[in-house]
């Protein structure tokens, strides 16, 4: 009784496309400024570390390992990584996540 009430008292609404339009707008607006802007920012900041790499850094990669860079290739994506003075590994530069201070390795 009281639900049919209910479901005729409330007309349906006509039009209403443009509110959508806007809520669309706005939430598309949401999520180029919460998440795409600064994702976009922190992936030109790392290319800009991995393309000024050179010879002496002292580096700390994804994978928590800190050393010096011995070599690095300018024709491929790789740089040998001395950890210390016998050991000697071969990463790609994108597993650089870090750029040290000089003498970092010195103190730990």
């Amino acid at each position: 009784m009281f639900i049919a009430n209910a479901y005729a008292s409330t007309a349906p609404q006509q039009g209403g496309g443009f509110e959508m339009i806007i809520m669309l707008a706005v939430f598309g607006l949401i999520f180029y400024f919460m998440i795409l802007r600064p994702q976009n920012k922190r992936v030109k900041e790392h290319k800009n570390l991995v393309e000024s790499l050179s010879k002496g850094d002292e580096v700390l990669t994804n994978g928590g390992l800190v050393g010096k860079i011995a070599k690095v290739n300018a024709d491929n994506d790789y740089l040998v990584l001395a950890l210390n003075e016998q050991t000697e590994i071969t990463i790609k530069k994108d597993f650089i996540s870090a750029v040290l201070p000089k003498g970092s390795i010195q103190s730990l």
